[in-house]
């Protein structure tokens, strides 16, 4: 009984250290499988880090041209304000000199009227005088140009 058990305990040593040599070849190819697919993994986790680095710069890039085209419409826009705050100043100045010409005449209307109120008789008092001062042909001196420029004032 002895001899028996030895010899089937034997066998079965030799079936184990076969089973053992089976089991680490297993393990082995199951660790190379882990390293390859582990290494794949890696390569598309720096595949797509990279693309994503790529997309950035382009971003980025696409950013810096919409950048430049506002800040040169801003330019244009700034110039074109400046260009008509300019022309809105000589107009200013053109409608302070016509309220001045304007008050200037309307005094010299008032005293000639004044003054041709103490000649004219009162059944004439609402007739405009025949003077050559209302005549509109003769009033060349206040057809005269308004001068006026940007350089004039000072804002």
């Amino acid at each position: 009984m002895a001899s028996s058990s030895g010899t089937s305990s034997g066998s079965s040593l030799l079936r184990n250290s076969g089973s053992e040599g089976d089991l680490q070849a297993l393990m082995d190819q199951r660790k190379r499988k882990r390293m390859i697919s582990n290494r794949e993994s890696a390569r598309r986790s720096r595949m797509r880090k990279q693309k994503h680095l790529d997309d950035l710069m382009a971003q980025v890039a696409q950013l810096r041209k919409e950048n430049h085209q506002i800040i040169t419409s801003i330019n244009i826009t700034t110039q074109h304000y400046l260009n008509v705050e300019a022309d809105n100043s000589i107009l200013r100045a053109q409608v302070s000199e016509l309220s001045h010409r304007l008050e200037s005449l309307n005094e010299i209307i008032g005293l000639l009227n004044s003054s041709n109120d103490v000649f004219v008789d009162s059944s004439t008092f609402n007739e405009p005088a025949a003077d050559s001062f209302f005549n509109p042909l003769s009033m060349s001196y206040l057809n005269q140009p308004i001068m006026a420029s940007a350089d004039m004032f000072q804002y």
